[in-house]
């Protein structure tokens, strides 16, 4: 079967893509590497940097690919979810993959992703793998999906591997405390290859550096000044008296960016803080606490766990000094209990919202869970299109900043909202 990339036809094809997600989550990599195996082992034909953690993965891996790009490498990335347009997941040197590249490996491989039964994460990794080997990367910065030892991406055999702050999330698959889920992303830690963490947890920190030893994997924890500064325009963060700004606002965005540098440079010792600089600034990550609207202000982002959330609405209430005004969605599959915590008393008003057309709770269910789980003080509205035009409102009457967030299913019907094209 030849497929086209007509419009129509390529609109079928993601179909099939999506529908793959039918097959859930497969514990394994066997499914993986025999996929791979049929595509030739695209894995072996380049260099690659693994990442895995809990918050700040996909900012960490676009920081970094944009300096190890500003050095002049032709660098791939593998990120997880898109906005937008499936396209996004797979980039090299900031080039989403065609339509008719994804039309390629569909038609080249549907038999053997048929046959195998693939789910669609594992299509898409080896999707993105034989996209990198086609175009030659000189290395590609490697986000893992959920986890790591048993993520579709932990075939590699990367030549660093970093971890980002790991929190609660995804308790039902990974486990249901601190250090299991810790366990679980240190799967990635490989031989004899360094490894790099970032403000981790002292239990976690301490489970990560005996999985680094017993793997005799050199690691670094990531240190750099707390003097973190930062406005409506981007964060300062100093690494050994060297000032960095990222256009990434928030502290946390300060420990993902100081990640990134560190990554960078363990991979090219020789880079030069100019070009680590001007990688940061030109870094594009849309979805993270960006500006939609000035007048008034309104900011969207993807934060969907408690830890997330909480880093957000810290530098939100840091930036104003006041409480914003909230419009929460949310996936039915997340840790109600330990979001609401985070919420509790952190706005001036709290509207929910969502529908099953997203792939979200409605207003009504994802009231109903998080009342259930002890939050007060927030009202519903069923219509997602409607609650943007409130909260536009509500944020001009009341002349405070207005928060879009918890998941990245909304981002079109936002970006279309606002005008903004990605």
């Amino acid at each position: 079967m030849l497929l086209s990339s007509t419009s129509t036809e390529f609109d079928s094809l993601l179909d099939y893509l999506y529908n793959l997600q039918r097959l859930g989550i497969k514990v394994g990599l066997s499914h993986t590497r025999e996929l791979l195996g049929r595509c030739s082992n695209p894995q072996d034909h380049f260099q690659s940097i693994h990442v895995a953690g809990t918050n700040g993965k996909g900012s960490t891996c676009a920081m970094t690919a944009s300096i190890l790009m500003e050095s002049g490498l032709k660098v791939g990335l593998y990120s997880s979810p898109h906005l937008i347009r499936f396209n996004e997941r797979i980039r090299v040197n900031g080039e989403p993959i065609t339509d008719d590249e994804i039309v390629t490996f569909v038609d080249q491989y549907k038999n053997d992703i048929d046959a195998i039964e693939s789910t669609f994460f594992e299509t898409t990794t080896a999707m993105a793998f034989d996209h990198f080997r086609n175009h030659r990367v000189d290395v590609a910065i490697i986000e893992t999906g959920l986890g790591g030892r048993l993520d579709s991406t932990n075939v590699l055999k990367p030549v660093l591997t970093a971890i980002t702050p790991i929190s609660m999330d995804h308790r039902d698959i990974l486990g249901d405390n601190i250090l299991a889920i810790a366990n679980e992303k240190a799967g990635i830690i490989k031989r004899n290859t360094p490894v790099l963490i970032s403000n981790q947890d002292m239990d976690v920190e301490a489970l990560l550096i005996k999985t680094a030893e017993s793997q005799n994997a050199p690691i670094t924890t990531v240190t750099f000044s707390d003097d973190i500064q930062y406005d409506k325009s981007g964060t300062a963060f100093d690494i050994d008296g060297e000032e960095f700004i990222t256009p990434l606002l928030g502290q946390h965005q300060a420990v993902n960016a100081a990640l990134a540098v560190y990554i960078a440079k363990t991979f090219n010792p020789k880079l030069f803080h100019d070009i680590i600089q001007k990688g940061l600034t030109n870094t594009e990550w849309p979805g993270r606490l960006q500006v939609m609207s000035t007048s008034p202000t309104i900011f969207y982002d993807v934060a969907h766990n408690a830890e997330g959330i909480g880093a957000v609405l810290r530098t939100v209430n840091q930036l104003f000094d006041c409480r914003p005004i909230g419009l929460f969605v949310m996936k039915g599959d997340k840790e109600s209990n330990l979001i609401v915590s985070a919420l509790q008393d952190q706005f001036e008003e709290l509207i929910l919202s969502g529908g099953t057309k997203y792939g979200l709770l409605t207003g009504k269910a994802l009231g109903n869970i998080l009342s259930d789980n002890g939050l007060k003080n927030f009202s519903i509205n069923n219509s997602f299109p409607d609650t943007l035009n409130d909260l536009i409102d509500l944020s001009r009457e009341e002349v405070r900043p207005a928060l879009i967030f918890g998941s990245h299913y909304v981002a079109k019907e936002i970006f279309d909202k606002f005008g903004f094209l990605i």
